[in-house]
């Protein structure tokens, strides 16, 4: 029998996810990778026949992974991404050269995959993508892949990668901490598993606890340690609301200038965490020139960080689910866009039931004129209901409309702005995801990389 796609689909599926029921703990007896190490031995161990960059971190690795990509594919090289989770379709997790895995090849794999997934108990959901994507990637013949961890390091099924290129750490802060710890050194001790002996590692900035828990892994492991913002420079440049300036360079060199148009002064931070991991990659052999950097950097395409998909009023998507992205979010929305002090904010949110909603609001209720909540749809979605009891305990007295579905949300945030005013959908990328198709964005393609797109959006409003 030959699967068709929505058939892999289910059968995937119906493995553990953990994406959508939260394991009980992060330790070996639940989050294994000796199960995903026998799985892609079956398999001939395609992880291990092509270079990869793997990145993990608390905030910017999907950033950091695709600008890593978009300038390796301006190079010329054939590129495999493998991220998560995925906004609107599952094939976004799997991409070569920014193109979407074809159905009937995802449909291919996975009934390769099934006998070896039966001939192993409590394989899991990620576990069995993960080794898809390494497959995939391997009988693809990509020149290189960017692996993004799904959660922690340490115990992923990403992290039976043995000698990456650089194992890249990107900004620590507090997320998952049921299952990763309650401190940035318990955090930095489980991401910092992806370090590998003798192998370069990267690791943005860190706040000093998490930062020696990183520092002493790579000394025990013998693993050179590049820091940002000490053997790497950067500076914070001009940004607006079409894109981010920065300079950057190694300790000793010139600062060279950068853009990109992913939007923020923490994409320039981004943007340097991504250049440093690039010199390895250069150090390894693989040439990278100037000019593809500056052209990768200049097409990154990552949706939905802090995406514009309209400007009359402005109508903003970010995925900031925890209250370290949520600063960054007020920090720009009060910096680059000009709405306060005469316009106003409208927040349609929702999060899941995983995610610290107080420290959210902490940051993003002060600016917000109106609050529209919402409902993802997936099983760990908080209720409106608890939302709301969240945003008055937390102090805000303004009016507060309960709208689960995604499209209503919209519909009546939009009824309450006018051209100088500002919508942002935020705190899960589950609900932005959703507004997404609500606006019939195309998967994998940021609206600013089309004008055209940004335009039709607002005709059609």
């Amino acid at each position: 029998m030959t699967l068709n796609y929505d058939e892999a689909l289910d059968y995937l599926y119906s493995l553990i996810n953990y994406e959508i029921k939260r394991p009980d703990r992060y330790t070996p007896d639940v989050i294994s990778l000796e199960r995903p190490r026998q799985l892609l031995a079956l398999l001939g161990d395609p992880q291990e026949t092509y270079p990869i960059i793997h990145v993990t971190g608390t905030k910017g690795k999907g950033s950091v992974s695709a600008m890593c990509a978009s300038v390796l594919q301006a190079q010329g090289l054939r590129v495999g991404l493998y991220s998560s989770p995925n906004l609107q379709d599952f094939r976004e997790r799997f991409r070569i050269n920014g193109e979407l895995i074809e159905r009937e090849t995802l449909a291919a794999l996975v009934e390769r995959l099934q006998p070896h997934v039966n001939a192993i108990p409590g394989l899991t959901w990620w576990e069995v993508i993960t080794a898809l994507a390494f497959l995939y990637f391997a009988e693809s013949k990509v020149d290189i892949a960017v692996i993004e961890v799904g959660l922690g390091g340490r115990l992923d099924a990403t992290n039976v990668i043995h000698k990456p290129l650089v194992s890249v750490i990107t900004s620590l802060s507090y997320d998952h901490m049921y299952l990763l710890g309650n401190t940035l050194a318990e955090i930095a001790f489980e991401k910092g598993g992806i370090i590998k002996p003798g192998y370069p590692v990267v690791s943005a900035p860190q706040k000093d606890e998490g930062r020696e828990v990183l520092e002493n892994i790579a000394a025990e492991r013998g693993s050179p340690l590049t820091l940002v913002g000490r053997d790497f420079e950067y500076a914070v440049g001009d940004g607006d609301v079409n894109g981010q300036w920065l300079t950057a360079n190694a300790v000793g060199e010139p600062p060279r200038r950068y853009w990109t148009p992913l939007l923020g002064a923490h994409q320039a931070l981004n943007a340097a965490v991504a250049l440093a991991a690039l010199r390895h990659v250069q150090a390894a052999g693989i040439a990278i020139s100037d000019r593809a950097i500056d052209a990768g950097l200049r097409a990154a395409n990552w949706p939905a960080r802090l995406e514009v998909v309209r400007r009359t009023p402005w109508l903003v998507l970010d995925a900031a689910h925890n209250a370290e992205s949520a600063l960054r979010l007020r920090e720009a929305l009060t910096s680059i866009f000009p709405v306060l002090p005469r316009g106003k904010i409208v927040l349609v949110f929702g999060a899941s039931s995983d995610k610290d909603v107080s420290g959210m609001f902490r940051e993003l209720l002060p600016i917000t004129s109106h609050l529209v909540l919402t409902q993802a749809m997936t099983p760990r979605a908080f209720s409106t209901d608890q939302l709301a009891e969240f945003a008055r305990l937390s102090g805000y007295e303004h009016d507060i409309m309960q709208l689960p579905d995604a499209s209503d949300a919209l519909h009546f945030a939009e009824s309450l702005v006018q051209p100088n005013d500002l919508i942002c959908v935020t705190g899960s990328l589950f609900v932005v995801g959703e507004m997404r198709n609500v606006l019939g964005l195309s998967p994998a393609r940021a609206a600013y990389l089309d004008e055209a797109a940004v335009q039709a959006m607002q005709a059609n409003r």
